[in-house]
């Protein structure tokens, strides 16, 4: 992208603050360009968060009906996927899914626990249960 090009939208995600984009300047370098947004960027953020959102209500819901671990919701909750998590802890994909199961979830050692509460930004007690719905 020319650095003549580069989007200037003036999203309401930055807050009115700018960011670095990359972008070709006029000898064929490329440079640092600042930028207020690009609304194209902004709608694809909206749609990810709106789409973590509905995936975090929907595991309230199976945790609430015993079908899954609270693991779950807080995965969701922050931002996070099965293989984003298992990157943030050092398990692996399948013991992730296997911790998100209740009977497996409830027999992790206060280790294990540890890691994913830190993964997570959470406490230990906080991982094991779920936050008051608003």
């Amino acid at each position: 992208m020319d650095k003549n090009d580069v989007p200037q939208d003036k999203v309401e995600t930055l807050g009115g603050l700018r960011k670095a984009m990359y972008a070709v300047d006029e000898n064929g370098k490329y440079t640092l360009v600042p930028s207020v947004g690009w609304e194209a960027e902004e709608t694809v953020l909206n749609q990810a968060i709106e789409e973590f959102e509905r995936q975090c209500q929907e595991a309230r819901a199976r945790v609430t009906a015993g079908e899954s671990s609270p693991l779950e919701f807080h995965m969701y909750n922050s931002r996070m996927d099965v293989i984003v998590l298992a990157q943030s802890t050092g398990f692996f994909k399948w013991q992730v899914k296997r911790h998100l199961k209740p009977a497996h979830f409830s027999k992790l050692s206060p280790k294990q626990l540890l890691r994913y509460a830190d993964a997570l930004g959470i406490s230990e007690q906080q991982l094991k249960t779920l936050p008051v719905a608003q």
